[in-house]
């Protein structure tokens, strides 16, 4: 046993003390560091992203078995309002959150969430594969599915013989999504010029509702998410005011030439200066990752460039090590 005598000798019994205790503490902390996330994430929102969300799930319960993911696809929508109740902590959109979301978020927790892009997308154009159109101006998409012609369009186009060709006339039937789709919101405010949807467009509450209506008629068209193309219908060009057609291809979705290519975000309630919680974290690195870019290309979206992966990583502090 070590003695100290007189006051110099208990100054170094509290000193000695001291020390044991930060050691304690630092101990406890690694310990707590090392040990694996766990936990359930709740997220509410895009119908667009839910298989991307499902497929990450699954892959972040393999790397973390203690995590588990809960998935409410009702909507982009539905991310701010569950955001600001608390009832969620992340909220996948295929829009941007819009200003009366984002307040009503910040009134709530006197700060911003965080918005994180995940993702590149665009709305595709659709008809019936066996239809011979194969791009349309800016103005006459406008022109079909809106009843205000914002974008300039002179006339309204509501059958198939006003767009040039000889086959198959007859009028056309327009098919979207609902108000509570990201995609809703995005087609009329890019496409539309921030105008009024035709009364007869018939909205669906998923983009493979949209897909099946289109495969099944010559006379109808739609718009759909990168993800939902499949044999049965065709993807058409966008040509811009010089004439010059723009595909939905991965380049030109990654650059943003496409005129109705969009990000894809997750949002997160995380406190100014706060670190991401465990199970939080375990996603967004995940999402962040080779593998989670990888995901994103195979089920149909764009991956984001090597220069958006590395700016988002570096703002959400994934880089370092686990706080």
């Amino acid at each position: 046993m070590i003695r100290f005598a007189g006051r110099r000798g208990r100054r170094r019994r509290r000193h000695a003390c001291l020390a044991v205790l930060l050691a304690l503490s630092v101990a406890i902390a690694q310990a707590l560091a090392s040990e694996p996330p766990v936990g359930t994430l709740g997220v509410v929102g895009s119908d667009t992203m839910a298989g991307l969300m499902l497929r990450w799930g699954e892959q972040l319960g393999e790397r973390h078995p203690g995590i588990r993911l809960q998935l409410q696809a009702s909507g982009s929508a539905s991310a701010p309002p569950a955001l600001a109740a608390g009832t969620t902590r992340l909220g996948p959109m295929s829009r941007p959150m819009d200003e009366e979301e984002r307040q009503a978020f910040v009134q709530r927790f006197g700060y911003a969430p965080v918005e994180v892009e995940v993702a590149r997308d665009a709305l595709a154009i659709i008809v019936h594969r066996h239809r011979g159109l194969e791009s349309l101006r800016l103005t006459e998409l406008d022109a079909i599915f809106s009843r205000t012609r914002r974008c300039g369009g002179e006339r309204d186009i509501t059958r198939w013989e006003q767009l040039g060709g000889a086959e198959d006339g007859g009028r056309i039937a327009l098919h979207g999504r609902n108000p509570a789709s990201g995609s809703y919101g995005l087609f009329r405010q890019r496409a539309l010029c921030g105008g009024e949807y035709r009364r007869r467009l018939n909205e669906h509450p998923g983009s493979a509702a949209v897909v099946a209506a289109v495969t099944e008629s010559l006379q109808a068209i739609g718009y759909v998410g990168l993800n939902h193309l499949t044999p049965g219908v065709k993807a058409l060009a966008l040509e811009d005011h010089e004439g010059t057609r723009h595909f939905p291809d991965a380049e030109q979705v990654r650059r943003g030439d496409y005129p109705l290519s969009r990000a894809l975000y997750l949002y997160a309630n995380l406190p100014p200066g706060k670190a991401l919680a465990g199970p939080e974290r375990a996603l967004l690195e995940l999402i962040l990752s080779p593998q989670g870019q990888q995901t994103v290309a195979e089920l149909g979206f764009v991956a984001l460039s090597d220069t958006a992966l590395a700016s988002q990583r570096q703002r959400l502090g994934l880089d370092g090590p686990p706080p």
